[in-house]
C-alpha cells in the first residue's frame, strides 16, 4: 500500500470532497480516500500493484475535476 497526495484545485465545497471520496467504491485497489476542499487536495491510500496514478487522475476527471499527483506520504 502507498499513500499519495493529489492536488485538486477546482474543489469548491464539502460536496466536491464527498464526490471524490466516493471514488473509493469505484476503483479497485483503493483502501481509503480523504479529500479536503480547504486544502484543495485528496490523499489516496491504494495498492500500487492494482492501480496507477494515471488511473486515479482519469477517475477524478470523470467526476468533473482536475487532479495532479503532488507527493508521496
Amino acid at each position: 500500500m502507498i499513500k499519495k497526495t493529489f492536488r485538486v484545485e477546482d474543489m469548491t465545497c464539502s460536496n466536491c470532497a464527498m464526490k471524490l471520496e466516493s471514488l473509493e467504491d469505484d476503483l479497485d485497489g483503493v483502501k481509503e480516500i480523504n479529500a479536503s476542499y480547504h486544502k484543495l487536495e485528496m490523499v489516496v491510500e491504494y495498492d500500487e500493484s492494482k492501480l496507477t496514478d494515471e488511473q486515479i487522475i482519469e477517475a477524478v476527471k470523470k467526476k468533473g475535476y482536475q487532479a495532479v499527483a503532488a507527493q508521496e506520504k
